[in-house]
């Protein structure tokens, strides 16, 4: 007789809200974690202040609270922890390189932010050497983008979303309507199949790999079609979130106009804010606001999608058999954004400004470490021959030509309802 244990689960986006509420809960009742040094001009100053016996033992308590955090993060999800608690030091490891590499002033001076260098030094490991697949399926780099996106809420005041929210929403419902028929009709003229039609339309209109990952299931679309989009949404954010902050400050757009292009335009949440933050706070939380408005959107879109599917795919018996229902909406949503929102709402209407401040460097600090991990692990995880391999270049064209026009259109769009 053989009897079956059930493996304790929970979604991943509910995971990263608990994890998100127990560090802002210890960083309110417990403790703050101390801030390291990562500032220095010279060889003098990194070895007397981000190499001092002080800093090392901050970057050792920050560790040994991230790893926690991180694999109890691993167990709520399902993943092997065991490969985490292996892999995650590496990952550590190398984002504290990009993090002193970016503490240089003359970095500094440059605008360059740490995740930018943690995706290039992921990027290079990839795609030079051949990583174990436990050590791949060990990355966690949603977990982590999340888990900040969530911090980021402790720091946009309730009256900040106020005052950008409706814009954001008309903003993302003109642009997710007109970019998302733009890349189906156009993928159609370049005879690109069903399946990746519909996961690149959604990807590049409305967020990125969420956004194809929930199309691919509202279709129960192939995982190797998938991983493709996947590919070609995380190569094409790579140029676009360092070069389009570049564009914006050298033609001197305001930074609300900035904010709500980038966060109409880029496809991943961590892109976004890496984007936005090389312009500024403002910047950073528009363009935070605008992608949420969109990720809103996401449950709808996939409801919508899986409708189409299932009665322009189906023999009508099997239509009526299978049709959805307004289920799909909740289990497609973005679970991760009621943290963000949650976290704004505690902060602004349940604290004090003087208790505000006294975490806010300290949240900060965690904010900007997870979304660096993040972004080491997109580059651990992103090899530049996806897309080689692939035998048709159609779809990557027509990706590429959608983005462009979501790029025009989202300026326009910015300019108008942003551009005081």
């Amino acid at each position: 007789m053989s009897t079956q244990t059930k493996t304790f689960t929970i979604h991943e986006d509910w995971t990263v809200v608990i994890l998100g509420f127990i560090i802002i809960g210890l960083s309110l009742f417990v403790f703050l974690p101390e801030v390291p040094v990562f500032k220095w001009s010279n060889q003098t100053d990194l070895l007397a202040d981000v190499f001092d016996a002080a800093n090392l033992k901050i970057l050792l308590f920050q560790f040994l609270y991230l790893i926690i955090i991180g694999a109890f993060g691993a167990f709520l999800i399902g993943k092997s922890v065991k490969h985490f608690l292996l892999g995650f030091p590496i990952v550590y490891l190398l984002t504290l390189i990009a993090l002193i590499i970016a503490g240089n002033t003359d970095v500094k001076g440059l605008n360059l932010e740490a995740v930018i260098f943690s995706l290039i030094i992921g990027l290079a490991i990839s795609n030079f050497f051949k990583l174990p697949d436990w050590f791949k399926s060990a990355l966690s780099t949603e977990v982590f983008v999340k888990i900040g996106l969530v911090l980021l809420g402790t720091s946009v005041i309730f009256s900040d979303i106020l005052k950008a929210g409706s814009l954001g929403l008309i903003q993302a419902l003109i642009v997710v309507l007109s970019v998302w028929y733009f890349a189906f009709w156009l993928c159609k003229k370049l005879k690109v199949d069903d399946e990746l039609t519909m996961m690149i339309s959604s990807a590049v209109s409305i967020c990125g790999v969420s956004a194809a990952i929930a199309t691919s299931g509202a279709i129960k679309g192939d995982s190797k079609k998938l991983s493709y989009v996947i590919s070609i949404v995380l190569v094409t954010a790579i140029p676009m979130m360092i070069f389009m902050p570049i564009i914006a400050k050298y033609f001197n757009f305001p930074e609300e106009v900035t904010g709500a292009w980038l966060g109409g335009s880029i496809d991943t949440s961590g892109a976004v804010v890496a984007s936005g933050s090389l312009v500024g706070e403002t910047a950073l939380k528009i363009s935070t606001i605008v992608k949420f408005s969109q990720n809103v959107l996401l449950g709808i879109a996939a409801f919508a999608i899986s409708v189409y599917w299932t009665y322009s795919h189906n023999s009508s018996a099997e239509a009526a058999a299978s049709k959805p229902t307004l289920k799909v909406i909740w289990e497609r949503f973005p679970k991760f954004v009621i943290g963000f929102i949650a976290a704004s709402l505690l902060f602004s209407f349940l604290l004090t400004a003087e208790t505000r401040d006294e975490v806010k460097d300290s949240l900060k600090n965690l904010q900007g470490i997870w979304f660096a991990l993040a972004f080491t692990s997109i580059g651990l995880e992103t090899n530049f021959k996806d897309l080689l391999n692939n035998n048709s270049r159609k779809p990557l064209y027509a990706f590429l030509i959608a983005q462009l026009f979501n790029v025009i259109v989202t300026l326009l769009i910015a300019f108008l309802l942003f551009n005081k």
